[in-house]
């Protein structure tokens, strides 16, 4: 592909991505505001987001499969109008049973039908030499999208809201919030489907797999294949321990607001800060690590994020707001550093590209599953250390994933370096036998 077609698949992977996952983690920024219009608990939010994990557990494997079998235009399409037209439901305010109802829905839409698709797309127009900064520049861009939705989000709330603390302005203004998300979703779908004309993948190859008589059947083989990858594993380990380090961003607010007792639109203004540092760092991750090396960046990134989590745990409270809140950004900068080169590290996986979906649905399911554990985790922490300490509490149980997840990347680092030696070692002995 000539590189406008190759940046301009790439420019609607990062809308689609950018655009799909905002209003699904809308308690990022408002948790306390929906806790209070949909008249829920903590705990029960918290439950929700366990159906979410659930769903994405579900949907996760049999994405890969889909992406082997069917037209990614076709798949982001479904994906973004769904969730889109379940938003518009979502604003309606209904009952706590349709809110998980909807939640799920969300879920199996944004992983099933669309992960491991938009994920493969990258992979397949990113050469070996860029994927660093491109899947760095998916996690960043897609940063970038969430920031600027998030920044009209807030211009949107707190414009309605103004000064008042009324239930009904509360409500009003968080409708228009989801209404705005819900278009942005229709509104991509639509400019996917019109302007997509291909799954970026290389139609030579595919040309070449239909005349050897390979189809996109999953047979054992595959499986064999799949699961005999040490890999596959080491990176299903590393996205594993991120994630669980990256759902340290979903509290930020809360702990602001619940331990340093900073007011709620101060506490809005940072957190969309700390949403800016995604594009930032999401580039700069992907630029260092094709130029010093994705596993080394990594291992930086999660060594300074656990770092941060630690400080802003032990801090006393007492200290001026300015450090929290200056902590608060850095973690999100060095947190979605991490989020930008984990699958960055795809490429060193030695994956055959007619199973590449069906390897990134294996990866997902290991790497996401703490979507199902982390709500469970943070239920038994603030059950026993308080609506304070469990803020405190959670964050160093973020910051020990992220220090496990360094040693896990640096095994995966030195099996890569020994696999390339042996497979040096191996040409040169078959040039000097030749």
């Amino acid at each position: 592909m000539g590189n406008f077609k190759r940046y301009f698949q790439f420019l609607l992977i990062v809308l689609a991505a950018g655009s799909i996952f905002p209003l699904i983690y809308l308690k990022t920024n408002y948790q306390e505001t929906i806790l209070q219009v949909y008249g829920i608990t903590l705990g029960e939010l918290n439950g929700i987001f366990s159906a979410l994990g659930i769903a994405y557990l579900i949907g996760y494997f049999p994405s890969g499969w889909l992406a082997d079998k069917f037209s990614a235009k076709k798949l982001l399409f479904i994906s973004l109008l769904v969730c889109g037209l379940t938003g518009i439901w979502f604003a309606q305010v209904p009952s706590y049973s349709m809110v998980l109802v909807i939640f799920t829905i969300w879920g199996f839409f944004s992983v099933f039908t669309f992960w491991a698709a938009h994920l493969k797309l990258v992979k397949l127009i990113a050469e070996k030499e860029e994927e660093g900064r491109f899947f760095g520049a998916l996690d960043g861009g897609r940063g970038l999208v969430e920031a600027i939705l998030a920044s009209i989000a807030l211009f949107i709330f707190t414009g309605i809201l103004g000064d008042s603390t009324e239930f009904v302005h509360k409500k009003e203004a968080l409708q228009y919030v989801v209404y705005m998300y819900s278009a942005m979703l229709i509104l991509v779908s639509i400019l996917i489907l019109i302007f997509v004309k291909s799954d970026g993948s290389s139609s030579k190859k595919e040309e070449s797999s239909s005349k050897v008589g390979t189809n996109n059947k999953i047979n054992v083989k595959d499986f064999k294949q799949i699961f005999g990858n040490k890999f596959i594993w080491l990176l299903g380990g590393i996205i594993f321990m991120s994630y669980i380090l990256t759902w340290a961003v979903y509290y930020q607010g809360g702990f602001l607001q619940t331990n340093i007792k900073i007011d709620a639109a101060t506490v809005g203004k940072v957190t969309v800060l700390m949403l800016w540092m995604r594009p930032i760092g999401g580039f700069l991750g992907g630029f260092l690590g094709d130029k010093f090396g994705k596993s080394s960046i990594l291992i930086t990134a999660l060594g300074l994020s656990a770092t941060f989590l630690i400080a802003i745990s032990v801090l006393p409270i007492t200290l001026p707001h300015i450090y929290f809140n200056v902590l608060v950004v850095l973690i999100g900068l060095m947190i979605y550093t991490v989020r930008g080169l984990y699958w960055s590290l795809l490429g060193d996986c030695k994956i055959d590209e007619k199973i590449l979906g069906l390897a990134i649905g294996v990866i997902s399911f290991i790497g996401y599953l703490p979507d199902i554990l982390m709500p469970i985790a943070n239920i038994v922490l603030f059950k026993t250390f308080g609506d304070n300490g469990g803020y405190n509490a959670y964050f160093i149980f973020c910051a020990c994933a992220g220090i496990i997840g360094i040693l896990i990347t640096l095994i995966f680092k030195m099996s890569v370096k020994k696999n390339n030696n042996n497979l040096i070692e191996t040409a040169e002995l078959s040039t000097k036998n030749a």
